[in-house]
């Protein structure tokens, strides 16, 4: 299980990594948008995102 984890944060971590490495102007200006949003805004998009990795889990097993 500790394999798995890692290598699902390496694989995060390599999937995060793409947007700053390939359009990192657009990166930056997103990330400013995001930077706007409210608390409620932010924590909409936090549980969304919890979600659908969920239903992918789900789905995937």
């Amino acid at each position: 299980m500790g394999t798995t984890f890692l290598m699902a944060f390496a694989l995060m971590l390599v999937i995060e990594g793409l947007l700053p490495f390939l359009l990192p102007t657009l990166w930056r200006n997103t990330f400013r948008r995001i930077t706007e949003f409210t608390d409620g805004q932010i924590r909409f998009f936090g549980l969304s995102s919890m979600l659908v990795g969920l239903l992918i889990l789900f789905f995937i097993r």
